[in-house]
């Protein structure tokens, strides 16, 4: 049987932020206290492309901090992209910790299909 999930994502999980920052080729998150402007953010620290401040990600509340000024200093689309890594990792993480195993199919519209095939089965 298929089922078809929509998951609003809060980054909660520092591995699964790690993973996602390893598929996007960026730097490892760093837990650091970083300026973002006019004030400072502690949290994991995450250097998107051409972002001029981090994106600092407060894994406790799933709250992320970061200014990008309407997208003067940084584009929505990587923080998009953050985002549905992250979710697609943590996806996979929780899914095979219960034992089942998981299919990724990049689509053409640059979203994923994720296929969790319950108890391990393919």
């Amino acid at each position: 049987m298929s089922h078809i999930v929509t998951i609003n994502t809060e980054i909660r999980d520092a591995d699964a932020l790690r993973l996602a920052c390893r598929r996007l080729d960026l730097s490892a998150p760093v837990h650091r206290t970083a300026k973002l402007f006019t004030t400072d953010a502690t949290g994991y620290c995450v250097q998107l492309p051409d972002w001029r401040y981090p994106v600092v990600c407060d894994v406790d509340d799933g709250a992320l901090h970061y200014d990008n000024y309407a997208g003067r200093w940084g584009h929505q689309r990587e923080l998009d992209g953050l985002m549905q890594s992250y979710a697609i990792e943590k996806t996979k993480l929780e899914s095979r910790q219960q034992g089942h195993t998981v299919v990724e199919q990049s689509l053409n519209d640059g979203s994923v299909k994720l296929t969790i095939s319950v108890g391990g089965a393919a």
